[in-house]
């Protein structure tokens, strides 16, 4: 399973708003089949790996695969009646499907079909492989993300606002690598007015490349300016993909030039607060976006947490401290009577980069 495991990631981002998926065939104890699902529309994991071996199994052959085997005829067929189909009389699976409408029925069908089914091996690391399908899923709405580069008195900034950088390469790299999975990214006006960031993806080895970019700014202060020093998200070879979250009060003028340029505005009716963020959610879901993930700043990173629309947070953090009651705080407004009160990662995931130490987790907001 570890190795259908690492199939499933060469498909890194690639799949949305399908999940991640690797399968692999054994015979007499080796691998003799291997696949994983590439993108979404293509064949199945499970497909993918019956065609690389290119005729029937041999008896007692088995297949491992990350995810529970689809029930039901989409697009490309389902895969149960492709591993009956086969004569493949042995699976094994690691998560079952998330949905509920389906979770279990590809291995009932199995199973009656007279396929011996073992599930729930490495089902963790399944389930972990697909953070923002599993959530889309269930919830019908995108995954959201916060991530923090801490220090360990919990400041993203010092009081100069200088804030590059705290953590070392290594993190810096690994933030990377999570944003080429999340179809989208998004940080505050503050954040591109005080960096002018790219908020492209750069990964060794791999040619830059761009997701949708959100950018929440009510009053389109970004674009004030004149057009010539715009900042680079609405200049670049990838304006076409920067998205403004705005609202109808923001200058009409700049929604038309920034328009004009090639940027695309959403136009809400709330500025801030739980009623933004819950019409940013629907608008991402009616443009089948299913993960944003938020670098903040401070600012966007709190608003979002008082409104609890932060579902997952990724906190890289340094051992260095400021000391510094200025600094700037990776997160405020919260005014807990007790600890049992503040709020709370589940489903923890730890790793270590470098010096640096990334804690990762599920929010659950006020619950001990």
């Amino acid at each position: 399973m570890g190795r259908a495991l690492e199939l499933a990631r060469r498909a890194w981002g690639r799949t949305h708003p399908n999940p991640m998926v690797g399968a692999l065939i054994v015979e007499g104890g080796e691998v003799v089949a291997e696949g994983f699902h590439a993108q979404d529309g293509g064949p199945h994991a499970e497909r993918v790996a019956l065609a690389a071996l290119g005729r029937a199994p041999k008896p007692g052959a088995v297949l491992f695969v990350t995810l529970e085997p689809c029930s039901t005829h989409g697009r490309t067929g389902a895969c149960c009646d492709a591993i009956v189909s086969a004569g493949l009389r042995q699976v094994v699976v690691g998560a079952t499907d998330p949905n509920p409408a389906h979770a279990g029925r590809g291995l009932e069908r199995l199973r009656a079909q007279g396929v011996s089914v073992r599930s729930g091996v490495a089902e963790a690391e399944c389930r972990d492989l697909n953070l923002i399908f599993n959530h889309w899923i269930v919830k019908k709405r995108p995954f959201i993300a916060g991530k923090v580069a801490m220090t360990l008195d919990g400041k993203i900034a010092c009081r100069t606002g200088d804030s590059q950088w705290i953590t070392g390469e290594a993190a810096r790299a690994d933030g990377h690598r999570w944003r080429k999975l999340f179809p989208s990214i998004m940080v505050g006006a503050g954040t591109v007015l005080a960096d002018n960031p790219s908020l492209t993806l750069r990964l060794n080895g791999e040619p830059e490349d761009c997701g949708r970019r959100f950018i929440f700014d009510t009053t389109l202060r970004t674009a004030a300016m004149n057009t010539a020093d715009w900042p680079r998200v609405y200049s670049d070879r990838w304006k076409a993909r920067t998205i403004v979250v705005t609202t109808s009060a923001a200058d009409a003028g700049t929604r038309r030039r920034l328009e004009a340029a090639g940027v695309e505005l959403w136009v809400q009716e709330a500025g801030r607060g739980p009623a933004a963020w819950a019409q940013f959610s629907s608008a991402c879901a009616a443009a089948n976006i299913s993960g944003v993930y938020v670098e903040g700043g401070s600012q966007l990173l709190s608003s979002a947490l008082a409104a609890q629309a932060l579902d997952y947070l990724f906190c890289y953090q340094a051992p260095v401290f400021f000391a510094d009651s200025e600094a700037m705080a990776a997160f405020t407004g919260q005014v807990p009577g007790s600890p049992s009160e503040g709020m709370r990662l589940v489903d923890l995931r730890r790793d270590n980069w470098g010096d640096d130490a990334l804690v990762r987790g599920r929010l659950n907001y006020h619950k001990a």
